[in-house]
């Protein structure tokens, strides 16, 4: 008997082992957001293993960032839509214009990508056989006109459709958001539509409500059942995601009773890591074969006031009587959700998620993270292992519609760090160079190298909305020995603090306890995030002079991810 047991044991240890082994190896947590920081309005295709997601930049540039993953978790940027100025430039945008809410699908071995231009080409679609790019040359699409175009194939059916949100009916509003939903089918080969515009939905799922802002609509298909499914009540506080079905793609489409199905707006407003906005959604089945949502939402650090912009979130998906549901204000967004697949981690992608620190060296090329304003200048920069990067001191400032010498990194957490080292010698008054944290062009704080009465200064301005001037808020004297200096902003939730160091050690306070809320989304009445950047300007007038930063590093530090 002894050895029998013996016997089983020796045959049951390594199962059991191998077991309990293969079932951790499959189990892993989604941290919301996945994207932290600006990245607004997602949208998911998968191909495969493989899921591909964009976000809106606005009149930032390169436009439209594409991350790739597959497990829903880590996620690599690889490219961007808009990468070429022949393809699009925003030059006389204010940021917070430009591209709205781009849709991303695929058929056929082509990714399809539609997007607005808010202020000129207004709705347009790319192509691209590889997801990283090239995309193609933008292809106007003059017959939709409203914003946030989305193609939706119905593969079984053979058929291509264009929805979006337009007009209300007869362009005579009832009320202030009025919207439509409405449709064309779609010619995926010509790039243009066919036969006549329908509408789908008028105002959004109950018109007696006057419900606002219907848009960004996504059709998907289960079960026999279309269902269409759209953000509604306006992407702040009281935002949400709103769905329904019919039996054929052209309708009559009938509202789930159970709406809305997504959103945070009945929960108390004073709620202790709140996560609010959330709407803006999209379908997707991640690796273990259940459905999950992709979505914006914001984290605040009081009220309706957050600095990092929209961000992406993912949340588990529950069907009932083939109606979908995610959180529809009962129950509060998670940060965490348990998933029974594996994690697959992507190489030299940089983190997106939780806490993190990371440098950037600007020795060979730039990050895809990056963003310039408006276009892309590959002249007034240079890129070197010895001076890292050098921007060219140019007239324009960050409060103009144009091209100032900027390269900015996303704020991505609500208390954060970005520091780096700056070699410069300003030849006069005019001539400014430094780290800048920057909401828009009304709302930003620039710590900078420059001189005061011939001598040098480190100086830090308070911009004045609706003015292309700066209020000094402190000067500190330099030593005129000093060639480099460390310059560094901190982010403290709703206030920044400003540090500098002449030798890369002992750091000083120029100033803390500054107004954050001045750079918030609401404050600004905008729609983008907070952007630290390295920035030179020569003020308008011409310059021969640059400024030289050795590194860009940034450290993110929630105390809701330590939980």
């Amino acid at each position: 008997m002894k050895n029998v047991k013996s016997f089983c044991a020796a045959i049951l240890t390594p199962i059991v082992f191998l077991l309990s082994h293969t079932a951790f190896a499959q189990t892993t947590t989604l941290v919301n957001p996945i994207l932290t920081g600006f990245y607004p309005d997602p949208s998911i295709v998968q191909v495969g293993t493989d899921y591909y997601l964009v976000t809106s930049t606005f009149s930032y540039f390169p436009g439209i960032p594409v991350f790739h993953s597959q497990d829903l978790k880590n996620w690599k940027q690889i490219g961007n839509v808009i990468d070429r100025p022949s393809q699009m430039d925003f030059m006389g945008e204010r940021l917070t214009r430009g591209l709205f809410a781009p849709a991303i699908s695929y058929s056929k071995g082509t990714y399809y990508l539609t997007c607005t231009d808010i202020d000129h080409d207004g709705n347009f679609v790319v192509t691209a056989k590889n997801p990283a790019g090239p995309w193609s040359d933008p292809v106007k699409i003059p017959s939709v006109r409203g914003i946030d175009p989305s193609i939706y194939f119905d593969e079984e059916a053979g058929k291509a459709y264009i929805l979006y949100n337009s007009d209300a009916p007869d362009h005579k509003p009832l009320y202030s958001g009025h919207r439509t939903i409405r449709m064309y089918e779609f010619d995926p080969v010509g790039l243009k539509v066919v036969g006549e515009e329908k509408q789908l939905v008028n105002g959004g799922v109950d018109l007696s409500k006057k419900p606002v802002w219907i848009e960004a609509p996504h059709i998907m298909k289960r079960n026999g059942w279309y269902y269409l499914y759209a953000a509604e009540g306006g992407t702040s506080v009281n935002h949400s995601e709103v769905i329904l079905r019919s039996k054929d793609v052209w309708g009559p489409y009938v509202p789930f009773e159970g709406n809305p199905i997504l959103t945070q707006r009945e929960l108390p407003a004073d709620r202790k890591d709140a996560i609010t906005s959330a709407g803006h959604g999209q379908f997707v089945d991640g690796p273990d074969g259940k459905m999950y949502c992709i979505f914006l939402a914001v984290r605040p650090y009081e009220g309706d006031y957050y600095n990092t912009g929209r961000e992406v979130f993912i949340a588990p998906v529950t069907w009932t009587n083939d109606w979908p549901m995610i959180e529809h204000g009962e129950k509060a967004i998670s940060y965490t959700y348990p998933v029974n697949f594996k994690e697959v981690k992507q190489k030299g992608a940089l983190p997106q998620s939780g806490n993190f620190a990371y440098t950037l060296t600007f020795d060979k090329e730039l990050d895809p993270a990056l963003l310039f304003m408006r276009t892309h200048d590959k002249n007034s920069y240079a890129l070197s292992k010895k001076d890292g990067l050098t921007l060219k001191l140019k007239p324009e400032t960050v409060m103009d519609l144009g091209n100032p010498a900027f390269i900015g990194k996303r704020q991505q957490h609500l208390f954060s760090t970005a520091e780096t080292e700056l070699t410069f010698t300003p030849a006069s008054e005019k001539e400014k160079a430094g780290l800048v944290i920057l909401q828009d062009e009304g709302h930003f704080y620039f710590l900078c190298k420059s001189k005061s009465q011939d001598k040098d200064v480190l100086q830090l301005y308070k911009s004045k909305p609706r003015s292309k001037e700066m209020e000094l808020l402190t000067e500190v004297p330099l030593d005129a020995r000093t060639g480099k200096v460390s310059l560094r902003i901190a982010s403290n939730g709703d206030s920044y603090a400003f540090q500098y160091s002449t030798d890369s050690k002992n750091w000083k306070l120029l100033k803390d306890q500054v107004d954050g809320k001045f750079l918030s989304t609401k404050a600004a009445g905008s729609f983008i995030g907070c952007l630290y950047g390295l920035y030179a300007t020569s003020s308008g007038e011409a310059s021969t002079n640059s400024a030289s930063f050795r590194y860009l590093k940034y450290a993110g530090d929630d105390p809701v991810f330590k939980k």
